[in-house]
């Protein structure tokens, strides 16, 4: 993919972090206490009050964000969030649940759904996530080192403005620092796999 750096004043974010510093080439931000997004499914609350750094996100373009996978708090997560209204978002994510790492994907149409899988051996590494809007569809992978795998092909309303970009949460705890270490876009992905 044809990629293009992406400043980290390019975007705006959905709720100021608690701090924001950037230091050598990297962002670092750290997260409120409390922060989530999430609608209602199973667990009957609504929250859209993540850190999210937000840019536009055309048709037939992808976005990659790459984060240091460094914390440990249960439900910290980093990764990359695309939204188009408060009913209508995708974060994608590496978060701590079940006390190991676990990289997945909330869709959102109205309502909330969650995967996941354990990917204990990425901790301490950089990880890039990466969301290729197609059509209507959004199709997402993540790699540390070598290949992308494959995360989720998920639709979307094509009629909507989306915006992506770098987000964080901590719903549990008071210290994560989100350390963002690349940010670009590029043309959409050519297959699914």
């Amino acid at each position: 993919m044809n990629k293009d750096p992406l400043q980290w004043n390019s975007g705006t974010w959905t709720r100021e972090p608690l701090s924001v510093e950037i230091q050598d080439g990297k962002l670092l931000a750290k997260a409120a206490e409390g922060s989530d997004w999430w609608r209602n499914t199973s667990y009957n609350f609504v929250h859209n009050d993540g850190h999210a750094l937000l840019h536009d996100f055309a048709e037939g373009t992808a976005m990659e964000v790459t984060f240091r996978l460094n914390y440990t708090q249960n439900f910290d997560q980093c990764g990359i969030f695309l939204y188009a209204g408060d009913l209508n978002w995708i974060k994608a994510a590496v978060e701590q649940s079940d006390g190991v790492p676990q990289l997945g994907a909330v869709v959102t149409i109205n309502n909330s759904d969650w995967s996941m899988a354990p990917v204990p051996e990425w901790f301490g590494k950089e990880v890039t996530i990466r969301a290729s809007r197609e059509g209507n569809a959004i199709t997402v992978r993540a790699k540390t080192d070598g290949d992308f795998r494959m995360v989720r092909v998920a639709p979307i309303d094509q009629n909507l403005n989306w915006r992506a970009g770098p987000y964080l949460c901590a719903p549990t705890g008071p210290n994560l620092i989100g350390e963002f270490t690349s940010w670009t876009m590029g043309d959409a992905d050519n297959s699914l796999h």
